[in-house]
């Protein structure tokens, strides 16, 4: 007899308490159950189960054999679960929280072609400028950026970027060009409303040295859109990654405020919960993601 079958007549007679609810759970007949329950005991040459006429109980050896059979039979499931769903086709309803700033400038024009090749799957993207917690609030993955804090769930590169000090020329003109980090306290800075660690901007010196710059900012807002167009228009020194400002940087719109400073090279990661396997429509999306942005350095924006 097949010896997974064996197991699995044998653990369902634990679950059920008996051999006719196990019969019944399992779709086959009473005498076939037992036959299994036999056959197992005889090829491993031990009682598994107490039988009376009332109930049906594991043995001390039956109980410790029932939990390493339990996890072989889970495992075995799993396995044909994993492989129906790599080779079923991606679909359903695909829930995605982005950052407003990637979101609006660099995914929402490339959901078209996803869309395109995925007709069985539609999207709900949610914009918004705080880490959400997957799970609770019914999210199939995220795009985060920067540093990974939460550890429970996996994620997978899908770019990279640099931030760095930037305000227009006109600014410059204004107020001059700071040439070391102790020369920021005396500009006007914009910042991030929303970041956890308050109006602090985290630098790297010439020599390496971390340095953070405390200084309260002249305009606050929660959106990097916005603080690149205050930058643009001369209401001063912005610390924005390369998605948002490269293209105003190619047209002169805005300058590197301390050019001599080491950029801070951030990764763009979609994060998702940890599992055994990865629903079809998310792999097909962090799939999509990484090569529609294959070709985007961490200046190439």
């Amino acid at each position: 007899m097949d010896r997974l079958t064996e197991m699995e007549a044998f653990a369902t007679v634990v679950d059920q308490g008996g051999f006719t609810d196990a019969a019944r759970k399992m779709g086959i007949s009473k005498s076939a159950v037992s036959k299994h329950v036999s056959s197992l005991e005889a090829r491993l040459g031990a009682r598994l189960l107490n039988r009376t006429t009332r109930r049906v109980s594991p043995t001390e050896i039956g109980l410790a054999y029932y939990d390493r059979a339990r996890r072989v039979l889970n495992d075995a499931g799993e396995a044909d679960a994993l492989v129906t769903s790599m080779q079923s086709a991606p679909s359903g309803l695909l829930r995605i929280s982005v950052a407003t700033d990637f979101g609006v400038n660099h995914l929402s024009p490339v959901l078209g072609n996803f869309l395109a090749e995925f007709p069985d799957i539609t999207v709900n993207m949610v914009l918004n400028n705080r880490f959400v917690e997957l799970i609770s609030e019914g999210f199939d993955m995220a795009i985060r950026i920067g540093e990974l804090e939460d550890s429970t769930l996996r994620a997978r590169k899908i770019a990279e970027t640099q931030k760095r000090m930037i305000a227009s020329p006109a600014y410059f003109e204004r107020f001059g060009r700071p040439e070391k980090i102790d020369e920021l306290n005396e500009h006007k800075l914009l910042h991030y409303s929303n970041q956890a660690n308050g109006s602090v901007w985290k630098l790297t010196a010439p020599s390496g040295e971390k340095r953070q710059v405390r200084t309260a900012g002249w305009l606050s807002v929660n959106d990097g859109q916005s603080l690149l167009n205050a930058a643009i228009a001369g209401l001063g020194i912005a610390y924005l990654p390369s998605f948002l400002y490269s293209d105003a940087m190619a047209k002169g719109l805005v300058e590197d405020a301390i050019p001599d400073l080491p950029l801070e090279t951030q990764g763009i990661y979609a994060v998702y919960p940890a599992g055994r396997f990865t629903q079809p429509k998310v792999r097909a999306f962090i799939d999509f993601l990484v090569h529609a942005f294959a070709d985007k350095g961490s200046t190439d924006w």
